[in-house]
Formats: C-alpha cells, structure tokens, sequence
C-alpha cells in the first residue's frame, strides 16, 4: 500500500516472497527510492502521473529485487478513498504469470463471445449456469437470459429429456463423454431438425468437488446429412439389385426410402418393363405400382402389383411425360382431400412433403418414384430431391437390366417351348400327360425335352432327354436332339438302335463346336442322357434303353409302383460304347413314367430318397393323369426348382383281339388273290366295306412285292384302330421297297405308286427276322 506521496505503508508476505524486502525494511520509505532503479525512475513517475489522472493503471513494470536486480511484475494500481485520504493499492505478480492469466481470459472471452462452438455450463442442481453467443445465436435467445434455466430448456421434450440424461450421468460418474450425437430440435420450431456433437466433462474445485457440468456443442446438422446420405447410397449400393425380377427390384427400392428418406414411397413402373417388352423414347401406355412402403403402410406389399391410372395433372403425369424431377416441400392444407379423387396421387393420410423423380435408365423412363413425408416434421429439401434422384438413378438401371434379362429370357422361353411339343400326338397305344417345369434360379435355359411319337402298327414311342449345361446352346442341342428322334423313330429302329445313332449325333455336334471354339466355358464337353421306350398296345410289350438316364417307373394296374430294371448305358457323347434294351410286358391301365433327374432333386436332395417319393406319388394308377401329374410335382418339386424339370406319364392301353387278325401265306404265285379274299371276309365283318376295294390293292400289291423280292415267312395282318385301318405285310427279307414313277414301256414298277396314292401312310420297319411294309388308312366316312 501506498500513500498519496508515494510512502509505502503496508508490505504484504507475498510481496516479501516476490521483491525481497521485509516490512520493516521498507514501511515508512518511499517506493520511488526503494523499489524502482534511478535508470527507470522517470519511466515510473510518468506512469504515476497517469494513474493519478485515470484513478488506477495495469501493466508490466521492472521493480528492483533486494539484491539490486530487476523483478519483471505485472501490476494493478487501485485507488483506494476514506474520510477524504488516498491511498494506492498495489496487486502484482511475476509478469509470466500475469500473461499467462491474460491468455487464459483472453481464452475464456473467445469461448463465451466468438467461439462458433456452442458452450454450456450446468450447476450441480440441474440448472443453466451460462452460456456462450454460439448458443445464442442458435437459439434466439440472450445469454443472459439462460441463466437459472432448467438443464434441456428449449428443446422439444424427447431432446430435452436425452439432454438432460446425459449431464446427470456425467455429474454421477465424473467421466467425460466426448463426441456422442444428439438431435437438437427446438419446440418453437420442431420440424427444423438439428443434430449436434456433445463433449460433456466435469467441473471440480480444488478439493475436488463437483462444481457442475460443461458441454461443448457443435452444430453437424450438414455434416449428418452428408453421412446419412453416403450410408443411404452404400445402403441401397446393396439392398436395391440383389436379383434379376422387375418387380423384387422396385420393392427393394421402396423398402431402402422408408424409413431413412422418407415415411412412404412408392415405385411405379410402365407395364412395358414389367412385362419385359422393348420401350420407346416417349412413355405410353399403363402404369403398374409395383413396390410400395411405408411407416404402418397398409396399402400395397410384395407380390401385389396394382395398375395406377395418373390424373394429367398430377406430379407423376408431368414427371412420367417429361422425365423432370418434382419437389413440393410443404403441401396445401387442403391437399389430401383433393388428391383422394386421383389414382395417381394415393398418398398417406397427412402427407405434408412430396418428391416425385423419374426412373430413367439409358435415356429412357421406365416410371415414377414418389416420396412422401408424413410424421417426420421437416419437408424435403434440394439435398433431399438430388439423393433420391441419385438412387433413383441407381435402381433404374438396375430395373432396366431386370427388364432385358426378363426380354432374354422371355425369347429364349419362346424358343425352348417352340422346340418342345406342346400337344401329345393323336394314337390309340397311351394316354399321356406331361408337365415341363423350368428352373427357378441358374442361368439361361435347360435342355430337357420329352416326346411323344406315333409309330407304325399303332406303337408308339415315349422319349425323355437332358443335354447337360443350360443356355442357348443346351436349348438350341436339344432341339437337335428332338429332331433326330423324330428322324430315327420314323426308320422304326429298335431303342439301343435310336440311342447308338443319337451317341454319334452328339459327337458330330461336339466336334462342330469344338472346331467353332462355340463351346461354353462353364461346359467341359458336350454330353446329354437320353431314355427311349417303345411300346406296343397289341402284344403289350415295351422294349427300352436309357443313356446315362434315371430309369422310369412302372406302375402296375393294382399300384404297386417299382423302378424299371433297364441296363444304365453311358451317357450320349462318350462315343463307341454299347447301349442295350430291355424288354418287359405292361398290364393294360398300367403306368409308365418318363423324367429328367431335376424331379428326384440330385441337387438338393438324395436320389434314392427322390426315387423313393416319386414311387409313392405314382401308386394310384387310376387316377386322372393330370392329377397324378400334380400329385408329383407336389410331392417333390419346391417352389424354385434348381433345375430344368421334364415328366412324361403315360396310361397303357390295349387294342382289342377281335381287332387284330393275321395270316400266313405261302411264297407263290396265288398268295395275292388268297390276300384280297381274307381282306374282303374281314372288312365285311369288320363293317369296313367302303375300304373293301382300296385295302385289297394294298394288299395284293404288298404280298406281291413280297412274292417277288422277299423270302418267307410272309405274313399279312390287318388292325383296325379308333382312327385308321393298318395294313402290314412282312417277310424275312430286308431289302427296302422303293417308290418310283414307272415310264409307259415298262411292264411293273407301279405297285408301291398306287399304294402311295390310296394310302394316307405307308413305310417299312426292319427287325431281326425280316422287315415289315405297312400302310394307314383313315376310318373317316367309313362305314361301322
């Protein structure tokens, strides 16, 4: 202390500590001549002026230390007045310290009047002790106004009450929490939604009690957004395309919108792309809602595609019209009750935001995305609109591509059933039913086919095949394959016969794409499996071979079902091996059932278990054929088969003895005029007399090329079916009848001509013993 001369009349310890002096050494002198150097003595006399003249001074001043050096303080000079007499009043301290005291208030004046992060501090009873501008700014609210204020004020109550959770937990533990995410929304403006980053530590005295609560608050609402967006992208990056179907991608991106972008959506698509069909540059036609989502939506859902008709004036009209982007932040009041007349418009009940975006991929718009905001509070903004166009992007090429793939395979279908017969051909030996099941899942098509093919003596031929592999090639092999059938079934050969010519056939065909380098990667090599059976409705005989093939199941007239026991034969393309047939008699109404290997599940379950469930599907003979087809497929086909599946089951019947009859004839010359008696008697029994001319020359012009050219035994036999009259002749010769046009001087050759003319078929059929010349006419207009 000093007094109004400049004495010093009080010396504190501090001060003693700091300069040196003791009291005593220096009450009662003058601090001019005590504690200031003669070199800076005028320096502090001008201060000491100043301070008089301001009634107070602060600054850095060079004071001598007892030793004679120089002590660098900064000090506070305070006037102090009573009862009319002045004294001065020194603070100081070393000057690092006071510059350090400086920074820290410097620091602490930034916090609270220019720090962009907001700063609040909590007293230990839950109550706003202060805070800084940042908070001011963000709120609206004076600071001062903040104090006393309930930790949380202002914000809605759900904020609040996080808020509020989080300052007791630090207060209670005394451990900070650095960087935890908090909506901040205020109650005087709800739908503007706010996030924030929340550093809370604790505040101690030095004894080490709790004096309150401080958070550091930064506003990241933008920085948020940018986040949720990127997550909404790598979100939808892998939810939105996940398959090759139109309508599961348009509701998987409905499902990703709701609800991290919007509370409903719904995603409408031009019946051209659901349907898998070529689009135009200009939109047309129906729209089909395919995907719809929403927060407790119950309108729409998987699998329940509903056409929409839009209003012309609508958003999604304009928008589907003119592939631009619509954004309708805040909708009318009264616009739900408008909108309730319009299809297109079928919102949720207090809908208040609106987005309508094109699904455009290619330079072509596929449909309409629509969002719709109804219990978040804040509306759509820009950010919003380029995110969903951002997705929508996405998705229509993911759609687009679900479209092509569906054209593909919608024309590789149409090929496939093109190559496939689609009715069983008219015969009298079999009733049959067939199914052809495509794969659910795998790439491209299959090559499994089956057939149904009318022979001569009213036989019949029953086939089922597999080339291995899927795609074009399997297909475009397996229509190959069909036709060689057809071909060879037509040369009437026996079963190991077909199946020996159809291993080389494959092998030509492996070597044609070998040479081509037309081989698919995923196929080593070509190969394919083959069961054929023929059989007979008179003798009711059935001979058959199978190629590497499962064998088929007989099912006998009482249903005992049982696996044929046929010899397994190589697969068709390993080339040279030997194929061998089986021959088994089948009771009429008896059950012969043809598949591929993709109905006893070789993929997905074990064969004899799929061999084992298959018997138990066939043992009720008697039942319609479609119904035993169903029971089949019900019993071991799941809803996504992982294979190609052919089935081909087919009912034996009999012809009728007393509509078969047969004669031998000796090799002479009189064999002819005995063959056209024995065919008249029969006719006339028969009722056939209109058939009673034809038929004899058939049949004298037969036995007498066989007089001629063959060798015995000769053999003629008559069969009368539901459609035609049969003609054969046989002898143990195999030379080939062969037709051709006689000239006007030769004496024969005409007999197999008008045989051709009179008969709708005719051909040859070799066996072991001999060979067979027979011809079909039809029963149509006849008599009986």
């Amino acid at each position: 202390m000093l007094d109004d001369r400049g004495t010093v009349v009080g010396w504190s310890r501090r001060a003693q500590e700091l300069i040196g002096y003791r009291s005593p050494d220096v009450i009662g002198r003058s601090a001019f001549e005590v504690l200031v150097n003669p070199g800076d003595l005028r320096a502090v006399r001008d201060a000491a002026d100043r301070c008089r003249r301001a009634n107070g001074w602060f600054g850095l001043l060079a004071v001598r230390h007892r030793s004679g050096q120089p002590v660098e303080l900064g000090l506070r000079v305070s006037a102090l007045e009573r009862d009319g007499v002045r004294e001065w009043l020194l603070a100081g301290a070393p000057a690092a310290d006071v510059l350090d005291w400086q920074r820290d208030r410097a620091v602490l004046d930034g916090l609270y009047h220019r720090c962009p992060i907001g700063l609040v501090v909590h007293t230990p009873d839950m109550r706003i002790l202060r805070v800084n501008r940042a908070i001011e700014r963000f709120t609206g609210v004076p600071a001062a106004d903040f104090r006393g204020m309930p930790t949380g004020a202002l914000l809605v109550p759900e904020d609040a009450r996080k808020a509020v959770d989080r300052v007791r937990q630090v207060m209670r533990t005394r451990r900070s929490l650095v960087y935890s995410e908090q909506y901040a929304r205020l109650e005087r403006a709800p739908a503007q939604e706010h996030v924030a980053s929340v550093s809370s530590f604790p505040m101690e005295d030095s004894a080490g009690r709790i004096l309150g609560v401080a958070e550091m608050i930064e506003d990241i609402t933008e920085r948020h957004r940018a986040q949720h967006r990127l997550a909404l992208l790598a979100e939808a990056g892998t939810r939105v395309g996940t398959t090759l179907d139109v309508g599961q991608t348009a509701r998987e991106l409905a499902d990703v919108m709701v609800p991290r972008l919007a509370d409903h959506a719904s995603v409408d698509l031009l019946q051209q792309v659901t349907l898998g069909e070529e689009l135009t540059l200009a939109p047309a036609g129906p729209v089909v809602r395919m995907g719809t989502s929403g927060i407790g939506a119950q309108e729409g859902g998987p699998g329940t595609p509903r056409p929409i008709e839009y209003a012309p004036d609508t958003h999604q009209a304009r928008c589907l019209a003119e592939g631009r982007p619509a954004l309708e932040p805040v909708l009318p009041s009264d616009w739900w009750s408008v909108a309730q007349g319009r299809s297109g418009y079928a919102s949720p009940r207090g809908a208040h935001s609106l987005i309508v975006v094109p699904l455009t991929a290619r330079g072509v718009v596929l449909g309409v995305m629509s969002l719709w905001r109804s219990r978040r509070p804040d509306p759509f903004a820009a950010d919003d609109l380029t995110l969903a166009l951002e997705l929508a992007s996405r998705a229509a090429l993911a759609i687009d591509n679900a479209r092509r793939f569906a054209q593909q395979q919608q024309t590789a279908f149409t090929l496939q059933s093109s190559l496939l017969p689609s009715t069983a051909p008219e015969q009298s030996a079999v009733e049959v039913a067939q199914r052809y099941l495509p794969a659910g899942s795998g790439p491209g098509l299959g090559g499994d086919w089956f057939d149904v093919i009318a022979l001569s003596g009213t036989r019949v031929a029953l086939v089922v095949g597999d080339v291995v592999g899927r795609g074009l090639h399997a297909a475009a092999t397996m229509g190959r394959l069909r036709t060689a059938v057809h071909t060879l079934a037509g040369l009437d050969l026996e079963p190991d016969e077909v199946l020996s010519r159809l291993d080389d056939l494959v092998n030509l065909l492996a070597a044609e794409q070998e040479a081509a380098d037309e081989r698919p990667a995923t196929q080593p090599f070509l190969t394919a499996t083959c069961l054929y059976a023929v059989y007979d409705p008179i003798s009711r005989r059935c001979s058959a071979a199978r190629a590497g093939h499962p064998p088929p199941v007989v099912t006998s007239p009482d249903g005992q079902a049982r696996l044929l026991d046929l010899p397994a034969g190589p697969p068709l393309g390993l080339g040279g091996l030997p194929f061998e047939a089986g021959e088994f008699e089948l009771a009429e109404g008896s059950l012969i059932t043809l598949y591929t290997n993709g109905l006893i599940g070789e993929r997905t379950m074990d064969t004899d278990e799929g061999l084992a469930r298959l018997c138990a599907a066939l043992t009720h003979p008697a039942s319609p054929l479609q119904d035993t087809c169903k029971a089949v497929v019900d019993a071991l086909v799941p809803p996504r088969p992982a294979d190609d599946i052919a089935l081909l089951i087919a009912r034996t019947r009999v012809v009728p003895e007393r509509h078969v009859t047969a004669w031998r004839l000796p090799l002479e010359a009189t064999a002819a005029t005995r063959a056209r008696a024995l065919v008249s008697d029969k006719l006339t029994e028969w009722a056939l007399e209109d058939l009673t001319f034809t038929t004899e020359l058939i049949a004298s012009e037969l036995v007498t090329n066989a007089y001629r050219y063959a060798s015995d035994p000769m053999t003629l036999r008559l069969i009368r079916e539901r459609r035609s009259l049969v003609c054969e002749v046989s002898d143990g010769s195999h030379t080939s009848p062969h037709l051709r046009r006689a000239r006007t001087t030769d004496e024969g050759g005409r007999g197999l001509f008008l045989v051709a003319q009179m008969a709708e078929r005719w051909g040859t059929r070799y066996s072991r013993e001999g060979k067979t010349v027979w011809t079909e006419q039809s029963l149509h207009g006849a008599q009986g």
